[in-house]
């Protein structure tokens, strides 16, 4: 009785969990060119991430109806476990250029979704700094650790074992580096 409870408030912790970012692309113009120049990282047609600086939070202020609909943890807020009233939010404020997604901290193994959640598909895997948002993977200007054609069109790991690899191997090879401690996410979008 006592880890089924533990394995269902594990469960709620760490997903699904719904945000709305913001897309950052090709049509984002200069700034766009600007990022791939910056980057190397011409293989991205989109990035898709939680990246809180490069693709933000469409919802970043946490309003006093918002709070049965969230995550209720440390840097979470804007993480939505109530995917309806996502959708009522982003229709209210008429966010259709926002991209939506399902996503799952520190997985063991590929989610595997309810079939509710068929209008979503995997993209990948990021890692992502807790305290400050940045991913590592496309955000910190390069790790020796990581090629960058290890990144998918998204700028994502398709490979959980890579990328848990590059978890605990970051950290290791730069503890002096904050964004080398990240959370995995693994990252599905809608598609409709």
């Amino acid at each position: 009785m006592e880890s089924t409870k533990l394995k269902q408030k594990t469960e709620v912790n760490n997903g699904p969990w719904f945000i709305a970012v913001e897309r950052f692309g090709r049509k984002n113009g200069e700034a766009w060119s600007k990022y791939i120049e910056d980057t190397g990282l011409s293989q991205i047609e989109e990035l898709v991430s939680l990246d809180t600086m490069l693709c933000p939070p469409v919802f970043s202020e946490i309003r006093d109806d918002y709070w049965p609909h969230i995550v209720n943890e440390d840097y979470y807020g804007h993480f939505f476990t109530d995917l309806k009233f996502l959708r009522d939010q982003l229709a209210e404020a008429d966010s259709k250029e926002a991209r939506l997604l399902c996503v799952f901290r520190n997985p063991h193994e590929l989610p595997k979704l309810s079939p509710e959640l068929r209008s979503f598909r995997f993209l990948g895997f990021d890692l992502v700094e807790a305290a400050s948002g940045v991913s590592a993977l496309s955000n910190c200007g390069g790790w020796p650790e990581l090629k960058n054609e290890e990144l998918s069109k998204w700028g994502l790991i398709t490979d959980l074992n890579r990328v848990l690899e590059l978890q605990k191997e970051l950290p290791r090879a730069h503890p002096e580096e904050p964004h080398a401690n990240c959370n995995v996410w693994a990252i599905f979008a809608e598609t409709n």
